[in-house]
């Protein structure tokens, strides 16, 4: 019998910042308040154990599109030149999330 893993719900319909975006997953992942990284290098330090959910889990983001239209701006993974939205997709993916954008 395989084990389904956990599954967690991100409501996108706030993000406009980053900011914002650390908040809601924060409380997604660990309830009201919750931290879960305030940067791409704190998420993947929070991705590897003990500040909560450690992957492999799923996250469905809702409202995925009003994020992604919010979180611009150019960053360098490696020489790969994303925008935030999508690093954070790179880095939530890398450390084991599967992510359902809806």
């Amino acid at each position: 019998m395989t084990r389904r893993q956990p599954e967690y719900r991100l409501g996108g319909g706030t993000i406009t910042d980053r900011e914002a975006f650390y908040t809601a997953l924060g409380a997604a992942l660990n309830g009201p308040g919750g931290y879960y990284g305030g940067n791409l290098d704190a998420l993947a330090d929070c991705l590897r154990g003990g500040f909560g959910p450690t992957p492999p889990f799923t996250l469905v983001w809702r409202d995925a599109g009003i994020a992604r239209s919010h979180l611009t701006g150019t960053v360098f993974l490696g020489e790969r030149a994303l925008s935030y939205f999508d690093a954070i997709l790179d880095t939530l993916r890398a450390g084991g999330v599967a992510v359902d954008l809806r």
